[in-house]
């Protein structure tokens, strides 16, 4: 691909995304319009999909920031939810679609319809939380559509590459597949156990912040290929690198954490853009190579695996939720439940993504007897059918059922005297720690600065009691709210100050950007992210 198509698709994807942002309609799905509507106009340049870019290049980092973001606590708390849908559900997918597509398709053998279920058995979950936040879903529900999607890829991934195995003519069991699968998944979660612990030592041991971040960028991609070298899962070995590092983030430098924060914040923003439009981008492609399928017969395919597609979560959900509370009396106590309309939400939050898509090109074309792939044509339609019509249907709908359902939200109150509680904690913590250190004499400090100190501490303190209190009859604001508006104020009076002077030529460039720096440090330490 030219330099300047892929330029024009990370600029005009992230266009449409930031238009989002001022609509109702969740990212990823006007991403996936637009690329629809664009895919046809004169001039716009063919973007097929290409595996070998999008599973070693493009799915790392995503997974990478996912787990970052995710809480290992919390994976851990609801293991048994997550394993089953991102390894249980996608297996029982697989067989269920494929099996399904093998009676609905004449002449297709089960193979390659096996090859069709594998594809599309992973829901990708970036639009279902990006939903979920945005409407305040609970933290739970989120929590485990997150951890569905940092595994069922592997999941997914090793189930195709056994049926592929068997449809190519490579010959395959149900005791070698399980094999590989198992291979392949203790190997994926062994390679990030070997890695995770010395990328985490060279993390707290580089000083510098630009280094640490160079190595933050490389480790997704590190992880993924020493595992695919050793035939494991690197998605696997991604995630639990991810995790750990993740977990132990709060011993890294904060200059560092501030940096890959932000550098990780863009990263994803691009990729996550940029896949969501190639999805869209890919109907000239895939309906120019749709062959002797054609008209109402494809259409009908069509319908019928997006009905199979969302019916199987279903039949999976419900019993995977209730039978084991039901069966273990210790998994009801240890297990909170959350409603009838908790298993609702997850059945129909299955939208598939580009994964499924990249899978699908990967398909060979040619068997072993140097035949052509049975109906691969028909594999990469109905693949693209259903991940549109999943982003569609279930995507624009899912916060409206949520509205319907009346599912309870996050308890923004209780969250936050949550916050000020460890606040309150943290605080008393650090003045028994000031007074310890003012009574060395080494520590000795002027009266004012030992003040500034503690009122610094106070500020924190009451910050978030504050947001738990009144507000200003006026203005509608706390007195947070107030305080941290004023301080911006007087840092951009500062700011227009320094700038002022540059200008005049009484302080040079080099001088104001360490000036703006520590501004920008003390604003980024006043306000809390929104």
């Amino acid at each position: 691909m030219d330099v300047l198509p892929l330029l024009m698709l990370v600029a005009c994807s992230a266009a449409v995304a930031g238009f989002a942002r001022r609509t109702p309609v969740p990212a990823p799905l006007l991403l996936v319009a637009a690329g629809l509507a664009v895919s046809y106009l004169p001039g716009v340049p063919p973007y097929e999909l290409n595996p070998h870019i999008v599973l070693p290049l493009i799915l790392p980092p995503l997974l990478y920031t996912a787990g970052v973001e995710s809480s290992y606590l919390d994976l851990r708390a609801n293991w048994r939810p997550v394993l089953l849908l991102s390894v249980g559900y996608v297996l029982f997918a697989t067989l269920a679609v494929g099996y399904a597509v093998y009676l609905i398709v004449p002449d297709l053998p089960l193979t390659a319809a096996l090859v069709l279920g594998a594809v599309i058995a992973p829901p990708d979950a970036v639009a279902a939380t990006a939903i979920a936040r945005r409407v305040g879903l609970p933290s739970r529900i989120t929590t485990i559509l997150q951890g569905e999607s940092l595994v069922n890829d592997a999941t997914a991934i090793t189930a195709y590459k056994v049926a592929v195995a068997a449809a190519v003519g490579e010959g395959a069991s149900w005791a070698g597949g399980t094999a590989e699968f198992a291979v392949a998944a203790l190997g994926g979660v062994g390679v990030g156990l070997v890695l995770m612990v010395p990328l985490h030592w060279l993390r707290t041991r580089l000083k510098e912040a630009l280094l640490q971040n160079t190595l933050s960028l490389l480790i997704p991609f590190v992880a993924y290929a020493a595992a695919e070298e050793v035939h494991a899962s690197g998605v696997l070995a991604v995630v639990v690198v991810a995790l750990y590092l993740g977990h132990r983030s709060w011993q890294v430098d904060f200059a560092t954490r501030l940096q890959e924060a932000a550098v990780w914040k863009m990263v994803a923003f691009i990729l996550e853009c940029a896949v969501f439009a190639l999805i869209g981008l890919q109907l000239p492609v895939v309906l120019g190579a749709l062959g002797e399928y054609e008209g109402l017969v494809a259409a009908w395919y069509a319908l019928a695996v997006f009905l199979v597609v969302v019916v199987a979560r279903f039949v999976w959900v419900y019993p995977a939720t209730y039978l084991p509370r039901w069966l273990s009396p210790k998994i009801h106590q240890r297990e909170a439940d959350f409603g009838w309309q908790g298993p609702v939400i997850v059945s129909w939050a299955g939208m598939r993504g580009v994964v499924s898509l990249a899978i699908a090109f990967s398909i060979p074309h040619y068997l072993d007897d140097g035949s052509d792939f049975p109906a691969r044509n028909l594999v990469l339609y109905l693949t693209f059918t259903t991940v549109i019509g999943t982003l569609v249907v279930q995507g624009l709908s899912l916060p409206a059922l949520i509205k319907i359902l009346k599912v309870p939200g996050r308890d923004v109150r209780a969250e936050t005297l949550a916050e000020a509680q460890a606040q309150s904690e943290a605080s008393r913590a650090a003045q028994q720690r000031l007074d310890t250190l003012l009574a060395d004499e080494h520590n000795t400090l002027p009266d004012a600065l030992t003040d500034r100190l503690r009122a610094v501490l106070e500020r924190r303190r009451n910050a978030v009691w504050e947001r738990l209190g009144t507000v200003n009859a006026v203005t509608g604001e706390s007195a947070d709210d107030t305080y941290r508006r004023l301080a911006r104020e007087m840092i951009d009076a500062e700011r227009e100050v320094f700038v002022r002077l540059r200008d005049e030529r009484r302080i040079d460039d080099e001088m104001l950007r360490t000036l703006l720096r520590r501004l920008d440090l003390e604003e980024a330490a006043a306000y809390r992210e929104e």
